[in-house]
């Protein structure tokens, strides 16, 4: 290996600081899931605080005067503190970030007002987090706080594929065109992912007004269908993509097949993570929701939707090291 690749594989500090805090924000959503799977989303009945302090209290007999003895759960209470204390830890990662981007990529425009924007929406993020409590976890804030820490992520993916080292020729005009294809599907991803948290309301909806956890899904109706029809949607996105990009490399020859190789790895991932979704779909829908494949539904979405768009921007740049 030259001196010349040794130093296109090794990453920056900025490198190593983006890709950490990115898989430390997917981190921070699933333990959000594992928070609404397990119903302790109000675990801590009011915001910034707990019970109405900064550390929750250890029994009931320290609650103060104003909350209501049958609120206190200490299992609930615990998961969601924990959760919050996660995201002041991530918010603190994506500021640092932000500093090493000053640091390091001042002059890169891309860089550096992206990462900042991600700081910005972050502390937006934080502020919706009371306002979910405030609504008492209603469907429509709990769709936009998801949503929300979905873009967070894209952002975070934008900034660490962006500093990555080129590598490579310039993709060609077919490699390009693979962008608007990719880019319908991220939009097709984001709705389905929005139409999950809307069943998912619909269905503690149903749990809290006494149906059983087996027939709650029958409940919701049409915004079910249409979740079920966009995960299929998206996976059949995902398989023509897949023959998209196989087969015309093949037709252009060996050449261009080589050059968007990383591409064709990238696309093979987004359908397998779409058919694990929709697999995973298919187990709620069948096992009485159980909560464990409720957490991975939400964690294997937001993993396709990163690696959508990791596919998107590399189809748009010379090829990156490690990518």
């Amino acid at each position: 290996m030259t001196a010349d690749n040794r130093d296109v594989s090794r990453l920056s500090s900025f490198q190593r600081l983006a890709l950490w805090t990115t898989a430390t924000t997917y981190f921070l959503i699933l333990v959000g899931g594992l928070v609404r799977a397990s119903g302790a989303g109000l675990g801590c009945p009011d915001w910034p605080r707990c019970f109405g302090g900064w550390v929750p209290p250890m029994s009931v007999a320290e609650l103060p005067p104003q909350f209501d003895p049958s609120q206190f759960n200490p299992t609930l209470m615990w998961t969601e503190y924990l959760n919050r204390l996660l995201g002041a830890a991530v918010g603190l990662l994506i500021f640092t970030t932000a500093v090493s981007a000053w640091r390091h990529h001042r002059r890169d425009p891309r860089i550096l007002w992206t990462t900042i924007a991600a700081v910005l929406l972050t502390g937006f993020q934080g502020w919706l987090g009371g306002r979910v409590v405030a609504h008492e976890l209603a469907a429509w804030i709990v769709t936009v706080h998801m949503i929300v820490a979905l873009v967070i992520v894209q952002m975070l993916l934008y900034v660490t594929v962006q500093s990555m080292p080129r590598q490579g020729e310039p993709p060609s005009a077919f490699v390009r065109g693979v962008r608007p294809w990719v880019l319908a599907l991220i939009v097709l991803t984001l709705i389905q992912i929005a139409l999950g948290t809307q069943v998912r309301g619909g269905v503690d909806a149903a749990l809290d007004a006494g149906v059983a956890r087996n027939a709650a899904l029958a409940t919701v109706g049409t915004l079910d269908y249409l979740h079920r029809d966009a995960a299929f949607a998206t996976l059949l996105g995902a398989i023509l993509l897949v023959f998209w990009l196989v087969a015309g490399g093949s037709r252009n020859g060996p050449a261009e097949a080589g050059r968007h190789l990383t591409l064709v790895r990238w696309s093979w991932l987004c359908l397998g993570l779409a058919a694990s979704q929709v697999a995973l779909g298919g187990v709620m829908a069948y096992v009485s929701l159980l909560p464990a494949a409720q957490v991975l539904h939400l964690t294997v979405a937001s993993l396709l939707l990163g690696a959508q768009t990791v596919l998107w921007l590399l189809a748009g740049n010379a090829r990156r090291a490690g990518l």
